[in-house]
């Protein structure tokens, strides 16, 4: 458990700097601190990240439920963006099915028909489905799919919860009502600008999450940046922070890190 909260950190850590290298340098770190192969541990982590955006789309979807006519009003393009989340949700849905219950017959389909335009691409399609096979490994299982949903459910809850408590940094509650629905549709938002790949979501989380509290909630704009800049520091700082503890004192053996990332990225 401490070696892949550790990883974790130093992939949030390393994400503030360079957006989605942090996944890279969680899976090296797990792999070489528990001994386990590269491949599963890229695998794990692309179904871990695929089972989060299944989630984070739910939590868009809920939101419309919550707000449905200022959403509709003031983000006009949310509407057609979640029809096109959902046929996309759908697809990968369907793509994971066809991955787990007909594996070996459907890897042989698609790498087949890649190998007729490019062989070079076949082998790099090959090794992504390898990857992926050895990913859900962790999710055999009635009991593991349940727990999966639990968690992600928990995780969801979490980070709700975390936005909710942001009101309460700059003493929001004292200018309007706040209530736990309004950092729900906060949360998931404001998660389009996380997900947007720029370093530590700066600027797009500011963005989205400031015209949130604006259009939706009322809120000024002198107030709603205050609290999209102080809820971004103390995210990214702590990140910084707790990553840079993690990769020091888990670490020692493993200092050339840097050289090993850039080896991991070249062959990916």
């Amino acid at each position: 458990m401490k070696n892949l909260f550790g990883a974790l950190m130093v992939g949030y850590g390393v994400n503030c700097i360079v957006p989605r290298l942090g996944e890279i340098a969680r899976a090296v770190l797990i792999g070489r601190w528990e001994g386990l192969s590269r491949s599963s541990m890229f695998g794990a982590i692309i179904v871990e990240r695929i089972i989060d955006m299944i989630f984070s789309g739910l939590a868009v979807i809920v939101s419309l439920m919550i707000w449905n006519d200022d959403l509709g009003k003031n983000f006009p393009w949310l509407t057609s963006a979640i029809y096109i989340l959902m046929l996309g949700m759908g697809g990968v849905i369907l793509f994971l099915y066809m991955i787990i219950k007909f594996k070996e017959n459907f890897y042989g389909t698609i790498v087949r028909l890649i190998g007729n335009f490019s062989e070079n691409l076949a082998h790099k399609t090959a090794y992504i489905f390898s990857m992926l096979t050895q990913g859900f490994g962790s999710l055999k299982g009635t009991k593991n799919y349940l727990l999966t949903l639990l968690l992600s459910v928990i995780i969801i809850l979490l980070y709700v919860t975390t936005s909710y408590i942001g009101f309460f940094t700059l003493g929001m509650e004292n200018i309007k009502p706040v209530n736990f629905a309004m950092g729900w549709v906060l949360m998931s938002i404001s998660t389009i600008g996380v997900i947007i790949p720029t370093p530590g979501a700066t600027g797009s989380y500011h963005t989205f999450a400031k015209s949130v509290l604006v259009m939706l909630f009322g809120f000024s704009e002198v107030v709603s940046l205050s609290y999209a800049f102080l809820t971004h520091v103390i995210s990214y700082f702590s990140s910084i922070f707790a990553g840079s503890f993690f990769f020091l004192t888990l670490n020692k053996q493993h200092e050339n890190l840097l050289k090993v990332l850039k080896t991991e990225v070249d062959e990916l």
